[in-house]
């Protein structure tokens, strides 16, 4: 079945750094946009940047200049950099294929941005 398993949130400081992992199965990866999303408390979750099978990658305006997302297809693995982090980013982040077709979410990763 689709699984999808985040790692790497933590707490850290504002300006700090992260690396989200994502480790994809139950379908075949290299032929599917992923995306990253995230659910703020008391938010919807929201796409936060996307990759399609070539490579190519979109980011919503939050993300854009601060955010990396890439993606291995050997290892079914899509990763988001995330630098300057800021409070307001602190949120549950999952990925998902892009766009999400059902139920088949993660656990997430809670990221939390706080001096």
């Amino acid at each position: 079945q689709v699984q999808f398993v985040e790692s790497g949130g933590g707490l850290v400081q504002p300006g700090g750094s992260l690396r989200l992992s994502c480790a994809a199965s139950g379908f075949i990866f290299t032929i599917k946009s992923m995306g990253w999303y995230r659910q703020a408390p008391g938010k919807q979750r929201e796409l936060v940047a996307r990759i399609n099978s070539g490579g190519g990658s979109v980011y919503a305006d939050y993300a854009k200049g601060r955010f990396t997302i890439s993606r291995d297809n050997a290892k079914n693995t899509v990763y988001l950099q995330m630098n300057s982090l800021k409070p307001e980013d602190t949120a549950v982040y999952y990925c998902n294929i892009f766009p999400p077709g059902g139920g088949n979410w993660g656990q997430g990763t809670r990221v939390t941005v706080s001096s």
